[in-house]
């Protein structure tokens, strides 16, 4: 089967996402700042899930594109990456509305760690259909950006209850480091 169905698929499920997370922010009543400031932590919370989720969209999009064709494993696997990822909103909300508690602020990361492991188990299903010479394979190369992200979202899991500031901060830090398209699956396609 081909990747078109997929892709489109996953990109319906994120704008749902998108739109969820967009659709819980509300309308400050009144029109001072006094009435903005204690919707910023709730703003920022959104703003880091949106970035989440698109880097999420464009690394996906690119990894497809290298995948020429999928599987019954291959669709599991982003099904299973969709079910973490949907669950961001949840988190998202709660993490904001409590002004970034360290519970909230843990649930939020368990959901960012479990999403990135699910993209590494789709990654490694990708790879397995494909076999060791996959366009996909090739690009990741060691992909020590797949590694590093969980391990320092299971790191500000535990930071939480300490500083659940220190914990976002690295949570956003992740977000940093993935920002940038990440280049080695172009690169792969165009044969360099």
């Amino acid at each position: 089967m081909s990747t078109t169905r997929l892709e489109a698929f996953t990109d319906a499920v994120l704008a749902i996402i998108l739109t969820i997370m967009v659709l819980e922010l509300k309308v400050p009543h009144g029109t001072g700042l006094e009435v903005v400031r204690p919707l910023l932590p709730i703003l920022a919370s959104y703003v880091l899930s949106f970035v989440f989720i698109g880097i999420y969209w464009n690394n996906h999009h690119h990894m497809l594109h290298a995948c020429p064709r999928v599987s019954g494993s291959i669709l599991w696997a982003n099904l299973h990456l969709l079910f973490w990822l949907s669950l961001i909103p949840v988190t998202t909300g709660w993490m904001g509305e409590n002004h970034y508690a360290a519970l909230p602020a843990a649930a939020y990361g368990f959901v960012l760690l479990m999403a990135g492991l699910a993209y590494l188990i789709l990654e490694q299903r990708i790879i397995a259909v494909e076999g060791e010479g996959s366009l996909v394979k090739r690009a990741i190369g060691r992909d020590w950006k797949g590694k590093l992200s969980p391990a320092l979202c299971a790191t500000a899991i535990a930071l939480a209850f300490v500083s659940s500031r220190i914990a976002v901060a690295i949570y956003a830090a992740v977000a940093v480091i993935w920002v940038v398209p990440d280049p080695r699956i172009e690169r792969v396609l165009r044969g360099e």
